[in-house]
């Protein structure tokens, strides 16, 4: 009997110590990766093979970040199963979304019940594939002009129908609605500025309270304008 207990206490502190391994490992990989966002840097190396002299932003940055922390690294890079290590792709995917997922839940509630413009544009990515991008301008709590990224979405063709489907689609998936949109900025393309099928038109028609549609002669939503 006292054997088996000595057993299950065993376990149990092998479990906990394996929790908190995780967690350790967990909440260094989310610091890092967050700081590596935030500055606009790319996390994957070209090679990331222990024999490498630099294994790209993250894992050279997780490397720093374990210096001088003696419970980091003892379970980070090589110290721990490969499966605790929090490195692999799907996971970093995975942090990356969640990261993303509650930064747009802050814009979300940052705009409130206020009003708000939607900068759009279109171009086909490196897989020929026509995207859409949707840029939210908005006054935020400190009265300042802030421009935020909403979200990236593929759609099967450049028409205005399509086009202003998809704003619709992604404005309702994050509890926008068009009776809140003041104003309205696109890029260039005849499909965009056209008078009567154009998406300007479209929306118009949905909400006749959109205000200043301007037309940016570049193809970049950053440097779309509208008032």
């Amino acid at each position: 009997m006292k054997q088996s207990q000595n057993i299950q206490v065993a376990l149990c502190k092998q479990s906990n110590q394996a929790k908190k391994d995780y967690r350790i490992c967990l909440e260094a990989s989310v610091d890092c990766i967050t700081f590596l966002i935030r500055n606009g840097l790319a996390l994957r190396g070209h090679d990331e093979s222990d024999s490498s002299r630099n294994r790209g932003n993250f894992l050279e940055l997780l490397d720093f970040h374990a210096r001088g922390r003696e419970d980091l690294q003892r379970v980070v890079l090589g110290k721990t199963p490969k499966n605790l290590q929090m490195t692999s792709p799907d996971i970093l995917k995975d942090i990356v979304h969640a990261i993303a997922s509650q930064t747009t839940k802050k814009i979300i509630q940052d705009i409130g019940d206020g009003f708000f413009a939607i900068l759009v544009d279109e171009s086909r990515d490196v897989s020929v594939k026509e995207q859409m991008a949707i840029v939210l301008r908005y006054v935020d709590g400190q009265g300042c002009v802030v421009e935020r990224f909403l979200g990236i979405s593929h759609v099967p063709d450049t028409r205005a129908l399509t086009l202003k489907m998809e704003i619709f689609s992604m404005l309702v998936r994050h509890g926008l609605s068009l009776t809140r949109v003041r104003g309205h900025g696109y890029d260039g393309a005849s499909n965009m500025k056209g008078e009567i099928n154009g998406l300007k038109t479209l929306i118009l028609t949905e909400n006749s309270s959109v205000l200043c549609p301007l037309f940016c002669p570049s193809t970049s939503v950053d440097t779309c304008c509208c008032c």
